[in-house]
């Protein structure tokens, strides 16, 4: 099973920015443990801070194959009509996570553009929300 994370923009700061909120781990630590807890599943990581390269990414499982996507879009969540069109466009199950607990949040963020056309959404767990993310994609084939 190949599994591909996506991570939009500032989570690159992970471990550095707003601890309280996203804790002080890195993603690239953290993806090493899924890697080790996960050692049957293909996993990939792609982040990147520019929309444009998120939906090419998204694009891009097609013909890589993935089985399913963990989408962490950050702020473009509540603002990319065209993130959640390219995640309605593929035949790729998409979960939809998140750090925080949204709705927890400012009103914006109680918006998603993309929770529409996802599987399912994950909210509020830190990042053990990418790990229940991965449990369900290899447990609902």
């Amino acid at each position: 099973m190949k599994i591909h994370i996506i991570n939009g923009p500032n989570l690159n700061l992970l471990g550095k920015r707003e601890p309280e909120t996203y804790g002080a781990t890195s993603f690239e630590d953290y993806f090493n443990e899924l890697q080790s807890v996960f050692n049957e599943v293909e996993l990939s990581y792609f982040q990147s801070n520019v929309e444009g390269e998120l939906i090419n990414e998204l694009h891009q499982c097609l013909e890589n194959k993935i089985d399913s996507v963990i989408l962490n879009a950050g702020a473009y969540t509540h603002t990319s009509i065209g993130l959640g069109d390219a995640v309605a466009a593929i035949d790729v199950p998409v979960i939809e996570v998140h750090i925080s607990n949204v709705m927890d949040r400012e009103e914006f963020r109680h918006v998603s553009y993309i929770s529409k056309y996802a599987a399912g959404v994950i909210s509020g767990f830190g990042l053990k929300g990418y790990e229940l993310a991965i449990y369900n994609c290899t447990t609902s084939k």
